[in-house]
């Protein structure tokens, strides 16, 4: 039974042959071909194919998960420090079965203060990360390691690790006694949903994970069988959507769906200044952009259940890379952010400059050109680059600080420009590719925000206060070397300064 409806699909053309070269890219993924990509990217793909087998593989690992069940059942709270791929699919499983699951994906000390709240007695903490070196991460760990032995707890009974075998984390783990879940070292991670860093998490909250494995199988075996469905939505994509598809969760019953799709499609495309964009936008809307959703009417409709939409994308992004002639599984630009970040820590020693704002507006402060915050964003709006888009980059606390997000359709809608939103850091694991991989015309507005505490990371001479900075800076100054427009704005106090910020935009 097919899955695909939509506007678009009238416009495919099965005899092109860009159409037949998919088609037979498509057979050579079913047989985990690692040269569809290219010569440069064939040593890389062939240690990153193994998400092909999850809805088979994994089923492994269901008598593990039912032994770390039994171990944590009586534990009312758990708790995921995980970025990008290990924390995205996991957050949108949760919601979609209606199940609790914090995720503690920032730095900054006003979210990462809720992750500690709540009785730690009975809170069970998933660390995810294929090497344990990603910093929000690694940060996270040995926070609540210190949180658990002040609560006169052992770590060890209320931590399990989630990692690549051999890894460091797994060597140091395992050496200290805690709970160590393998993943397939041969799947990157925004490819893990289906593995054990997805399954992991969602065991613990109560999902059976059996039914999403069987569901992402069946459908697997019916696109093998005939793949003119996923065939004709990586040709789509590829050759009819353009830079920018806009993703709808609204009355689809699956939320969060499409910021997981965001990261796929724009880490694995937006590189070789190529790729395909995704804008996550709150309701259906006419406009001139390439639309997907998951019920309805728009360019692409792909009516399946979670698990299913899970192997349909990964399958039809690493097709749209071999369209697009791009490797789907690096992230060549992600490390320049981290570079940055590291450099900005070492300069600063562990304390956070103060720094001086260009202008000053009521409660916000103003790093970049303009008299007043109507002139700056004025002027930051005329800066977007022919054809371009802006991204909305808030690193603040996505419990609390919400309204925020309001920003993203405002600029739009002022605009007249595709915009994205993004909560910092986590898109920096995400979208952050695209916006120096991909086409080079995006136009930066960075939210940041002053924090009412900060927060000790142990084993550090600096906070999370500190390292939120570290990241939003050194952010812009990697996408200020190549010359676009990046506009910070930081919010003395945040309520205040969301509402003015709001209200400014509406006025322009």
């Amino acid at each position: 039974m097919s899955f695909l409806s939509g506007n678009a699909i009238a416009k495919i053309d099965r005899s092109d042959p860009r159409y037949v070269a998919l088609l037979e890219f498509h057979k050579r993924l079913a047989v985990k071909d690692s040269t569809i990509w290219g010569v440069e990217a064939a040593d890389e793909a062939q240690t990153r194919l193994n998400w092909i087998d999850l809805p088979e593989s994994s089923r492994q690992l269901l008598p593990i998960l039912d032994a770390l069940c039994a171990k944590h059942r009586d534990k009312l709270r758990v708790v995921l420090c995980g970025m990008g791929g290990s924390s995205l699919g996991p957050e949108v499983i949760a919601k979609t079965t209606n199940r609790e699951l914090f995720i503690l994906d920032s730095t900054d000390p006003n979210y990462v203060e809720h992750a500690l709240a709540g009785d730690l007695s009975k809170t069970v903490v998933v660390v995810s990360s294929k090497s344990g070196s990603t910093i929000e991460t690694s940060s996270a760990r040995v926070l609540f390691e210190s949180a658990f032995m002040k609560a006169e707890l052992k770590p060890q009974d209320h931590i399990v690790i989630v990692t690549d075998p051999l890894s460091p984390l797994d060597k140091q783990s395992r050496e200290n006694g805690y709970s160590v879940i393998n993943a397939d070292p041969h799947v990157g991670g925004r490819f893990s949903v289906l593995s054990a860093f997805g399954l992991t998490p969602a065991a613990l909250i109560g999902v059976d994970v059996s039914i999403l494995l069987d569901s992402a199988n069946e459908t697997k075996a019916g696109f093998l069988k005939d793949p003119t469905d996923v065939v004709d939505m990586a040709y789509a994509i590829a050759y009819i959507s353009g830079q920018y598809m806009t993703f709808c969760d609204d009355g689809s019953k699956m939320p969060g769906l499409s910021d997981w799709i965001e990261q796929l499609v724009a880490e694995s495309t937006g590189k070789n200044h190529v790729g395909r964009m995704p804008i996550v936008i709150e309701t259906a809307e006419n406009s001139e952009a390439f639309s997907v959703m998951y019920w309805g009417s728009a360019d692409i409709v792909i009516t399946a259940d979670l698990a299913s939409q899970f192997i349909i994308w990964e399958w039809v992004t690493a097709l749209v890379g071999a369209a697009l002639g791009i490797d789907p599984f690096n992230q060549p630009n992600v490390s320049e952010a981290k570079s940055a970040t590291s450099n900005l820590l070492s300069e600063w020693k562990g304390v956070l400059p103060d720094f001086s704002p260009d202008v000053l507006d009521g409660d916000i402060e103003i790093f970049g050109v303009g008299v007043d915050l109507t002139d700056a964003l004025t002027l930051f709006i005329n800066s977007i680059p022919a054809g371009g888009y802006v991204a909305v980059m808030a690193y603040l606390d996505r419990a609390v600080d919400v309204e925020i997000a309001q920003l993203r359709a405002l600029v739009s809608m002022k605009s007249g420009r595709p915009v994205t939103f993004g909560w910092g850091p986590r898109f920096l694991h995400s979208t952050g590719q695209f916006h120096k991989g991909g086409q080079q015309n995006g136009a930066f507005l960075q939210i940041t925000g002053n924090s009412f505490k900060d927060i000790e990371i142990p084993g550090q001479n600096y906070g999370f206060r500190t390292l939120v900075a570290a990241q939003a800076l050194g952010d812009g100054k990697a996408l200020r070397s190549r010359g676009l427009p990046v506009l910070r704005l930081n919010l003395i106090t945040r309520s205040a300064g969301i509402n003015q910020l709001l209200e400014s935009v509406r006025n322009l």
